[in-house]
């Protein structure tokens, strides 16, 4: 070996060997190993859940197929109004003999991401699992995405937990866990990498990416491999007829923006209805399910998850005078469902009321211009990306589910103007998405970035000063004036009492003896623990 070969080696060493170390001393070949198994886990995690479904959904309709729709034509009015409130009993009596928790969702994934403290522990998970397949299979107005997001966020969260890996695996764990699940559900592979970026984990860090759609990839292979290789929606190839039309998507992404806040107020208004309805807990799910089934008896296009509904209206065969209909009453349907207590999600039901939209307006814009507007299939493609991303605050993740669902990658540009519009209609409107809404209602904002989290998270134990073993003990006497901290307390009452007294330092005493001074907790290092923290956060997200 010459010389200059030899330096040129000795170069690359130098180059490559402090990126391998740092890769190593942040244990990441062990994570991307632990994102593989959690997507592997979650795949088989969504699996079952859609086989749970069909299991409930064959003992009412005597099919396991998505396609309701066809399956409750064919039986009598009766089974169709009895499905839903059987399937509210069973909840109902689980509710009452097991737990009394509402099922979790994409709202409490976020909490646990933002929130570290907050964990997802696995009887959640099941539980919220066992009684949003039992609700959709029998019937409920719902969608299987939240549960199974939560399911997979649950399993991610668990196993990162047991590795003692840092807060920042933790949550890339987790959010790979969400990956899997929607890539699993959706057969979406890249949505479900965008999905758990911009939903859950809320930035885009390469250091996350690759575990992430690791995971993302094991799941969509999983659920190839036992559904199938084809998309979930066959829609025609649709084109655009004209470049005078964007106008018309503008209108539309309005009008879908006008929807999704209608959605979610009537979500909202249902469930603050339900509350102040004095009932017993294990019969509101029933009570839900009387209503749900009178309007599935003569409307079964709202019963489940409303896939068939999505899938004739992308193919353009639905009346207009019906799709206005359907556009009510599967907002109403499914504000019963969730706040009579049945679970699941709100993903599908508003991938439904954004085609049945769409379709809508296609319609009414054919008839208005019919040598200019594209037909009403094409229109619910765009209302059924544009509504979903603007009740989710996800119009990227969102616009490539659409794609993946669909195969209909050539209304990019219709699809990205639409979504766009609406997204930025409901900021300047309503200013929330769904979950941001929900999270908002319990006293939290995660919206202001990682400081409000961290004061809620970080308690007074974290950064206080112990007494030494040695040192002569101190008593507290609250008659002096000088307010005490107790350990559990949290970052931000512990900086308000300091700030409010201007003290320096305030004593921590004991949760079991509140006369005894165990540590002190200064305004310095208060200051030092939330600024080191905040940094980290900084880091994370650029890395």
């Amino acid at each position: 070996m010459n010389d200059a070969t030899r330096r040129a080696m000795n170069a690359l060493q130098g180059w490559v060997e402090p990126n391998w170390r740092e890769f190593r001393r942040e244990r990441q070949p062990f994570v991307l190993i632990l994102a593989l198994a959690i997507g592997l886990g979650a795949g088989v995690a969504a699996i079952l859940f859609r086989e749970l479904i069909g299991f409930a959904q064959f003992f009412w309709l005597g099919t396991r197929s998505e396609q309701t729709l066809t399956a409750a034509a064919a039986m009598p009015w009766w089974v169709i109004l009895l499905g839903p409130i059987g399937g509210g009993l069973v909840v109902g009596l689980m509710l009452r003999r097991i737990s009394a928790r509402r099922a979790g969702g994409v709202a409490d994934v976020i909490e646990a991401r933002a929130y570290t403290g907050r964990k997802l522990s696995v009887s959640d998970g099941l539980w919220s699992a066992l009684v949003s397949g039992i609700s959709v299979g029998t019937g409920a107005s719902a969608g299987r995405e939240g549960p199974i997001v939560h399911l997979g966020a649950m399993l991610g969260g668990v196993i990162s937990r047991r590795a003692a890996l840092p807060e920042w695996c933790r949550r890339t764990l987790l959010s790979a866990g969400v990956a899997s699940a929607v890539a699993a559900s959706f057969n979406a592979p890249f949505a479900g990498v965008l999905f758990a970026h911009e939903v859950v984990l809320g930035h885009y860090a390469l250091r996350s990416f690759v575990p992430i759609m690791i995971a993302s990839t094991a799941g969509s292979v999983l659920s190839r491999l036992w559904f199938g290789p084809d998309a979930s929606f066959s829609v025609p190839a649709y084109a655009v007829a004209s470049y005078w039309e964007f106008p018309a998507f503008v209108l539309l992404g309005l009008v879908c923006a006008a929807v999704a806040i209608l959605f979610q107020l009537a979500l909202f208004i249902a469930d603050f209805a339900a509350r102040r309805i004095d009932m017993p807990l294990w019969l509101r799910p029933a009570a839900g399910g009387v209503m749900v089934g009178a309007i599935g008896v003569f409307f079964p296009h709202v019963l489940g998850v409303g896939y068939e509904v999505t899938d004739l209206a992308l193919s353009g065969q639905l009346p207009l005078l019906l799709a206005l209909a359907l556009i009510v009453l599967k907002t109403v349907a499914t504000a019963i469902s969730l706040a009579a207590r049945f679970g699941g999600g709100v993903f599908a039901p508003a991938m439904v009321v954004g085609a049945l939209t769409g379709s809508a307006f296609g319609l009414m814009a054919s008839s208005v211009f019919p040598d200019m507007a594209s037909s009403g299939g094409l229109y619910a493609m765009l209302g059924m990306g544009a509504v979903a991303g603007a009740v989710f605050g996800a119009p990227i993740s969102t616009a490539m589910i659409v794609f993946e669902l669909t195969g209909g990658y050539a209304l990019a540009i219709a699809l990205l103007l639409t979504v766009a519009v609406a997204q930025g209609a409901i900021q300047a409107l309503h200013g929330h998405s769904w979950f941001q809404w929900q999270l908002r209602m319990r006293g939290l904002d995660v919206r202001e970035g990682p400081h409000k989290p961290l004061g809620a998270s970080v308690q007074v134990m974290d950064f206080m000063e112990p007494l030494a073993a040695d040192a002569e003990p101190v008593t507290y006497d609250p008659e002096r004036g000088v307010p005490a901290l107790k350990p559990t307390d949290t970052l931000d009452s512990a900086l308000r009492l300091l700030d409010q007294g201007g003290h320096d330092r305030l004593p921590v005493i004991s949760p079991s003896d509140t006369t005894r001074v165990i540590a002190w907790a200064s305004h310095v290092a208060a200051l030092r623990h939330f600024n080191r923290a905040l940094v980290q956060a900084s880091v994370e997200e650029h890395r």
